[in-house]
């Protein structure tokens, strides 16, 4: 088992990581009835695509002694109705400032758009990725 989720009313969630033993609260966001004080669910498929870029760029990175330390994403999660979800996903990531060969762009963007989060979301969802060197 990954995680226990936990309803604990409110539309509020707790989630828990049972590896780690880390927690994390969802909310229903304001424009669905929520508070919309920690990440929503919808918000969390966001994030995950950024984060799992990211951390096989960091892998691949690693593997061609590279360092990425500092890479940022941006994330901006469009929501689509009848049936509500998520229509898209924007990222933006921003590389730190080093000396990265054309060859090393290639392979790191590569294994950034092929993600398993990537690989996972349906084709019915744009993913919108901008990789600013």
């Amino acid at each position: 088992m990954t995680s226990e989720v936990i309803y604990l009313g409110e539309l509020r969630t707790t989630a828990k990581h049972l590896q780690s033993g880390n927690s994390i609260l969802t909310d229903a966001p304001v424009d669905n009835h929520g508070k919309g004080q920690n990440f929503s669910p919808t918000d969390l498929v966001a994030t995950a695509l950024a984060t799992c870029m990211i951390t096989v760029m960091g892998i691949k990175a690693n593997q061609k002694g590279l360092n990425i330390e500092g890479t940022k994403a941006e994330v901006t999660k469009i929501m689509a109705a009848n049936p509500r979800r998520i229509a898209e996903i924007q990222v933006k990531l921003t590389m730190p400032a080093g000396n990265f060969s054309e060859e090393d762009k290639k392979i790191l963007e590569q294994v950034a758009f092929t993600c398993p989060v990537a690989q996972s979301l349906s084709a019915d969802l744009l993913q919108n990725v901008t990789i600013v060197w």
